[in-house]
């Protein structure tokens, strides 16, 4: 049997413009994952699996490895559905590795993400970047500039304390608001374009802030990566009220992805702490994450 998993994700800064040549900083937390076993042994096609984890064993034999056995597929996962922290994403790289560990496949990182979006966008029609993807095929900390296809992993330790917080109430499904994405950036849509040219510039900011240990600047692109993504989509306002309230206690924010999450940074310890309760005390779910080292 062959085990394998991964984490879901959070974007700091630059998101959503993975899809459109931009830039992004996210991180991989280990508070949420998917884990997948595989089992040959039962020689049994998995039916019975999401249809996400039977894509990702349908091109994985088409590409990787022709003829392999029909094999029992079992998924576990604690990552909160439709939030925007990765869930479908974290499935298909968990899926690919444990294949690849059965099999003994090797896939670099940079290929296992590519290989994942190839699974959500051409198989199953997601509309969707490479950020997730990368992020959780690398780990930890990754600034990614799809402009030249540099995946750069960073310290962690360079980060100031986070937050993140959820309202499951309020899940919404990705693909939707991607899918418009798409539609008005192939138009042209000058707010969409000079949307993702700042979104981009936040990212790229947001790495040389934390090399420079500058987190003030660093805060400033989390925000303003919410700012620019408020003035070119129609946002839920359960979503907004959350980034609010944590900005009224003196944190910065940003969507996690484009679902119900939000992530943000503190100046210090007990800052992060009055965050978090704050949050839980109006209703919504809320955590200080473990950065995957």
């Amino acid at each position: 049997m062959a085990r394998a998993s991964a984490f879901a994700r959070a974007a700091l800064a630059g998101n959503p413009s993975d899809g459109y040549g931009g830039a992004t900083l996210a991180v991989a937390v280990r508070d949420f994952r998917a884990e997948v076993d595989i089992d040959p042994a039962s020689g049994q096609a998995s039916a019975a699996a999401p249809e996400l984890v039977l894509a990702t064993v349908s091109r994985f034999e088409r590409e990787l490895c022709r003829g392999a056995p029909p094999a029992e597929v079992r998924l576990r996962t604690t990552i909160p559905r439709s939030v925007g922290l990765g869930g479908s994403s974290a499935i298909v790289i968990a899926t690919a590795r444990a294949l690849c560990a059965l099999h003994g496949v090797d896939l670099p990182p940079d290929e296992l993400a590519s290989f994942a979006l190839a699974v959500e966008a051409e198989d199953l029609g997601i509309a969707a970047g490479l950020q997730d993807r990368v992020a959780q095929a690398y780990g930890g900390l990754t600034f990614m500039d799809f402009r030249g296809g540099v995946y750069e992993p960073l310290d962690p330790a360079l980060l100031p304390p986070l937050f993140i917080a959820w309202s499951t109430e309020a899940a919404g499904h990705s693909g939707v608001t991607h899918g418009d994405l798409r539609t008005r950036h192939q138009r042209g849509d000058p707010e969409v374009l000079a949307a993702m040219a700042e979104l981009a510039d936040h990212a790229r900011s947001a790495r040389q802030a934390l090399l420079a240990r500058d987190l003030r600047a660093f805060a400033r692109c989390l925000d303003g990566s919410f700012d620019a993504r408020r003035r070119m989509l129609p946002l839920d306002e359960r979503h907004v009220a959350m980034i609010e309230l944590a900005r009224e206690l003196g944190a910065s924010a940003n969507y996690t992805g484009s679902g119900g999450a939000i992530v943000g940074c503190c100046r210090d310890e007990s800052e992060r702490a009055r965050v978090i309760a704050r949050l839980e005390r109006a209703g919504h779910r809320a955590l200080a994450p473990e950065v995957v080292p």
